[in-house]
This record gives structure tokens, C-alpha cells and sequence, in this order.
């Protein structure tokens, strides 16, 4: 069975500190983030909608639809651009890896600058020294 992601929370689940919007959030957002950084081979699906992450995530309005939803769409859309991504399965471990021979500090500011998480979290530090390409 496959994780569904969105595009841009391939970066999330890189910075990812264990911090985030409630108590549910987080044992859910540790739980994915584990199994994909520690389980080789871990299969997603990349999604253009909402995703398991977003199953926790006060922010959901509904299917596809996020209090935040300009900025999100904004987020995957840069991160399909700039990392050539399709809606398709991938390898977690072999897309993270790709993404992250690719990434610059440049390209990701301009991604996720106005994320509230970007300044308090590892996203930038832990993609460009490519911290979870095992």
C-alpha cells in the first residue's frame, strides 16, 4: 500500500522535527515520516489533491481543499516545476534522493518562503546536504 503525497510535502517530510499544529498532527505526521525515512522502499503515490498528511491537519476544509489553498496549490506547483513531478507512483527514497542532487537553498526559499514552518524548521539544511538519501 502507498503513502499518498502531495508535491510539496516531498520537502515537508525531509524537515520535518517534530513539531506541527496539535497533538494529532504530530503522531500522525511522526508515524508517515517515519516509515517513509526508515522503511527502504516505501512506495507514494503523488497526488495534485489532499493526502494522508492532510488527514490531520486542522487546516482541511474538505477534499482538496485547505484554509490555506492558494498558498498550497502555489507550493506544489513550484515543486512539480522545479523537480519535474508527475502524478504517479514513485519510490520515496529514490525521489528523495533526486530531488534532493537538485535543490538549492535558492530553490527552496523560493518555494516555501512564506511557509510559517520554513524559518523553525531543518527543510533547507536537511535537502541540501541531503540528510534522508540513504
Amino acid at each position: 500500500m502507498s503513502i499518498v503525497l502531495r508535491p510539496h510535502h516531498l520537502l515537508c517530510t525531509q524537515g520535518y522535527s517534530g513539531k506541527g499544529y496539535d497533538n494529532d498532527f504530530v503522531a500522525h505526521m511522526t508515524d508517515v515520516v517515519h516509515q517513509l525515512r526508515d522503511v527502504p522502499g516505501t512506495t507514494i503515490r503523488l497526488t495534485f489533491s489532499t493526502d494522508t498528511l492532510c488527514s490531520c491537519c486542522p487546516n482541511k476544509l474538505g477534499t482538496d481543499l485547505c484554509d490555506t489553498q492558494e498558498k498550497v496549490k502555489r507550493y506544489d506547483a513550484k515543486t512539480v516545476e522545479y523537480f519535474g513531478l508527475e502524478e504517479k507512483d514513485y519510490v520515496y527514497q529514490d525521489l528523495i534522493r533526486e530531488i534532493d542532487a537538485k535543490a538549492t537553498p535558492e530553490i527552496l526559499a523560493d518555494i516555501c518562503r512564506d511557509c510559517c514552518w520554513f524559518p523553525i524548521s531543518a527543510c533547507c539544511k536537511n535537502i541540501c546536504e541531503g540528510r534522508y538519501v540513504k
